[in-house]
């Protein structure tokens, strides 16, 4: 799916020890050497008595890894739909380290599964693979094998496991293989490496770059789907797997990222490779990325979205991977927080390597990434990403035609161009944070708010600055819930007396907090320790609980009136808010708290 370097030859040729093969106890054949397990997908000679589509050609989808997979799942629908023709059927070779997840993605996916070594017993028009890696022993002779790229292009070194050194990656060596390119650059480089396989390649272009050109007018709706459609700027952090990779160099990078960017001004992605989910599995992955998560890092999932969030994105910081090579074809801002030595030399990827600035990953991230997107040369990258891409826009259409050459069919006749669905909207998991450091300057009628992750370190309070922990009701951290100034809740109460009520049963379970905020219809009720109930109303959309709690903490702290009309600024935004003050009210069962409620908080 993401990159040429997604499917290398950390081959397991036998399954793991106590593992159940699909086939496992179903393999003895019957009298005319059909096996039990035959039945369970019906292609073949025999499949005629249980079959309801004619299937005249049959057509092997081989499944190895994720990465693979996915790459096969989304473009042969559009390629053979509304053929019954074409019998279709993904096969699975457990040869991969990287092999977990495929089942649950078929499985999803509603397809027909075959036993890989059915194959063997099995009459095969055309085997298409995104893995170049798969086990050909058990198919015939005769039969093409359709490669795909999983990447861009074959610009990656990979270890060789049949023997010592390296090898090119996307590469197959065998003299079945067909090996669709995206450019003529890639048929001369098989020419230089491998020489008869240039004769059998076809230059098709690269469906995936095709989609993101054309999903392009739907930017507004992926940049929702990942909280920036308010002006925020989304950063796509992205990496691919093994240790000269971003979270393989560093893997603490974006939790720093997060920490080190105001939460009203970014939102942070992250598309981490297939490879890293399924080597170290879901729960390393999110273990590891803990912070940052809760820092509000938006995680792609490794089946899909990766296409629309670099759509969606405003800068990328990447490595030698290939989605950082199609966010710079999209024109993306680059800053490289790696770069491999695995890189193949004279490949574009390795000119964009040279030419992309590196990111200083301890300096000022945020300063690093405005200089980025300011310096831009998107045409000095432009003509880079060229030579990777030829004639975009018609890979599925050349896709399709070989595909169907390789059948030895005739394509539909009523078929037109094939549909070019658009990148499926990211259905990301985290972005929700609920501890943050508030700092707070206050200047005559006005407080500016400048909100960050708790994640991170303390910022400095100074001259008219001031600086607390906000925590909402949801924060899991009991330490920080218990060390917040203010506690807040954005779920609306159905009146001002049951905001009130909340928090007061607030201060009373948290006794290190000044202030509770709740969400009432009309705005907010703030409730403080001196028994003083503040009600703000503010223009905009619906209130944010915390930052009508920034502002009564900052009046509080500079020792200014809690009435009157506060002119709020965050993040370059600005907008009025009316302050009013109840009179001072007893918490249920307790005397008014005698506080000083100016000075540094406890």
């Amino acid at each position: 799916m993401l990159d040429g370097k997604g499917d290398t030859n950390m081959d397991r040729r036998t399954p793991d020890a106590g593992r159940r093969t699909p086939d496992a106890g179903r393999r003895t054949p019957d009298r005319a050497g059909r096996r039990p397990g035959d039945l369970r997908v019906p292609v073949g000679a025999d499949a005629g008595r249980w079959r309801t589509f004619g299937g005249g050609r049959v057509l092997v989808a081989a499944a190895r890894t994720v990465t693979s997979t996915v790459r096969l799942l989304d473009v042969l629908p559009a390629l053979l739909r509304s053929d019954p023709r074409v019998d279709v059927v993904f096969a699975f070779d457990p040869t991969s380290a990287f092999d977990d997840g495929v089942h649950d993605l078929l499985r999803t996916a509603g397809v027909r599964v075959m036993p890989w070594d059915q194959l063997s017993r099995t009459r095969c028009h055309l085997v298409v693979s995104a893995s170049e890696n798969i086990d050909l022993t058990a198919v015939a002779a005769d039969c093409p094998v359709l490669v795909l790229p999983h990447g861009v292009g074959f610009h990656k070194l990979v270890p060789d496991s049949r023997g010592e050194g390296r090898r090119l990656s996307g590469v197959m060596d065998d003299a079945r293989a067909w090996h669709a390119v995206s450019h003529p650059g890639q048929i001369a480089q098989l020419d230089a490496h491998h020489p008869r396989l240039a004769a059998r390649s076809r230059l098709v272009g690269d469906p995936y770059h095709d989609l993101m050109l054309a999903s392009r007018p739907l930017r507004a709706r992926y940049r929702e789907a990942l909280g920036a459609d308010d002006g925020r700027r989304l950063v796509v952090v992205t990496s691919t797997w093994g240790p000269q990779s971003v979270l393989g160099t560093d893997p603490g990078l974006p939790a720093r990222l997060v920490a080190g960017l105001p939460l009203d001004e970014y939102r942070v992605a992250a598309v981490v490779h297939p490879n890293v989910w399924f080597a170290h599995g879901r729960w390393q992955v999110r273990a590891v990325l803990a912070a940052a998560l809760d820092g509000g890092l938006r995680l792609i999932p490794p089946e899909r979205g990766w296409q629309a969030a670099l759509v969606a994105a405003d800068a990328v910081l990447g490595d030698h991977g290939s989605v950082t090579f199609y966010a710079a074809a999209l024109g993306r801002p680059l800053l490289l927080a790696a770069f491999g030595e695995e890189s193949v030399p004279d490949t574009p990827m390795a000119e964009l390597g040279r030419i992309v600035p590196r990111l200083e990953p301890y300096g000022p991230l945020g300063a690093q990434l405005e200089r980025a997107m300011a310096e831009h040369d998107a045409e000095r990258v432009r003509k880079v990403t060229d030579g990777a891409f030829a004639e975009p826009g018609h890979a599925l259409e050349r896709l399709r035609s070989t595909v169907y050459e390789l059948l030895e069919l005739a394509a539909p006749a009523a078929a037109g161009p094939p549909p070019l669905y658009a990148c499926p909207v990211p259905d990301a998991e985290g972005g929700e944070v609920t501890a943050a450091w508030v700092s707070t300057s206050v200047t005559g009628d006005g407080v500016s708010v400048r909100r960050l992750p708790a994640t991170g370190n303390q910022p400095e309070e100074g001259d008219g600055t001031f600086c607390h922990l906000s925590c909402d009701e949801e924060e899991r951290d009991l330490r920080l819930l218990g060390s917040a100034s203010a506690v807040v809740s954005g779920a609306l109460r159905e009146s001002a007396a049951a905001g009130v009520r909340w928090a007061w049963r607030t201060l009373a379970a948290w006794p290190g907090s000044r202030l509770a905020t709740a969400v009432v219809p009309g705005g907010c009720v703030t409730a403080l320790r001196d028994g003083r109930v503040v009600e703000s109303t503010a223009t905009g959309p619906l209130p944010d609980a915390a930052l009508h709690a920034a502002v009564v903490y900052a009046r509080l702290r500079a020792g200014h009136a809690l009435t009157g009309t506060v002119s709020l600024n965050v993040a370059g935004r600005a907008e009025d808010m009316t302050l009013a003050v109840r009179p001072a009210i007893p918490s249920p069962g307790r005397a008014v708290p005698q506080e000083p409620m100016t000075g540094p908080p406890a």
